[in-house]
């Protein structure tokens, strides 16, 4: 074995991907009714529009337990964990802590992917894809820091109350007005979520959605992933559209959002992410 790679499971890849690639994960935690929920283990009906329903991060105690079963199967080559951005969630400094309680030096290093969802997920083969190819433990680390520092996402949601209230969303919204009117198409700069401009309709939003990936996907091919919470068909165009539109395009992923960030985007999300370069 080589160099393991760990994320959370906010990074929403499918099973066949990280199965294949040996790629560990690290469930996140939603709290209904004052049941803790594992993302992606435990099965529960969430109500994404509830004001009780609320998010927490991994622990260190439950970072730690992963990060030494990788660092096992790597028979000491190392691990590198890439998880959601900082900003955005505690599991970064959750697995810095439990780095510290293991006292494991620079054989695990973290990476702050500087997004969320599949923006995570894409630097995350970046670097499993180092890793199976017997990249040292520098080059996967190099491969995800590089993945994510190029990778862009954007996001249309039907409104932006429950980002503000759950501390996501810069207060600077109020210089929209009134969202019944308007649709937000939001984006991920260096970690922090921010509105990027409004449309007057959903389909208006999505076209600004498309055009802004297409920008910023380039022209020597790009890895992109296309995110919706119950809205397939959305997803299912715009990946169409997308497709058509980046030139070379090196792979197409199209997922839901897990619960994690459901909570915090509400139903009818539809993001668009892309790494230029690829993913290895």
């Amino acid at each position: 074995m080589t160099v393991v790679v760990v994320t959370d499971s906010s990074a929403s890849l499918p099973a066949d991907l990280t199965g294949e690639l040996g790629v560990l994960s690290v469930p996140l935690h939603v709290l209904v009714d004052d049941r803790e929920i594992r993302e992606g283990l435990d099965d529960y009906a969430i109500d994404y529009g509830s004001s009780t329903v609320t998010t927490s991060a991994a622990s260190p105690g439950d970072l730690r337990d992963v990060y030494e079963k990788a660092l096992e199967l790597s028979n000491g080559d190392g691990v590198v964990a890439v998880h959601i951005s900082r900003q955005l969630s505690g599991t970064w400094e959750a697995g810095r802590q439990a780095v510290r309680d293991m006292d494991a030096g620079d054989r695990v290093r973290l990476v702050d992917s500087l997004s969320a969802g599949l923006g995570t997920g894409l630097p995350v083969l970046a670097a499993a894809r180092r890793a199976q190819q017997g990249g040292s433990l520098d080059i996967v680390y190099d491969a995800a820091v590089a993945a994510a520092g190029r990778g862009r996402a954007f996001i249309v949601v039907n409104r932006t109350e429950q980002l503000r209230r759950g501390g996501r969303l810069s207060t600077a919204a109020a210089f929209f007005g009134t969202e019944l009117v308007t649709k937000p198409i939001l984006q991920i700069v260096d970690g922090r979520l921010e509105l990027r401009e409004k449309a007057r309709t959903r389909s208006k939003a999505f076209m600004k959605l498309v055009a802004a990936a297409v920008d910023a996907a380039g022209e020597d091919g790009a890895a992109v992933a296309v995110q919706h919470l119950g809205a397939a068909e959305a997803a299912e165009t715009i990946a169409g559209q997308l497709r058509d539109l980046i030139p070379g395009i090196r792979e197409l992923i199209v997922a839901e959002f897990g619960p994690t960030l459901g909570v915090h985007l509400g139903m009818g999300a539809v993001g668009a992410l892309v790494v230029p370069g690829g993913c290895g």
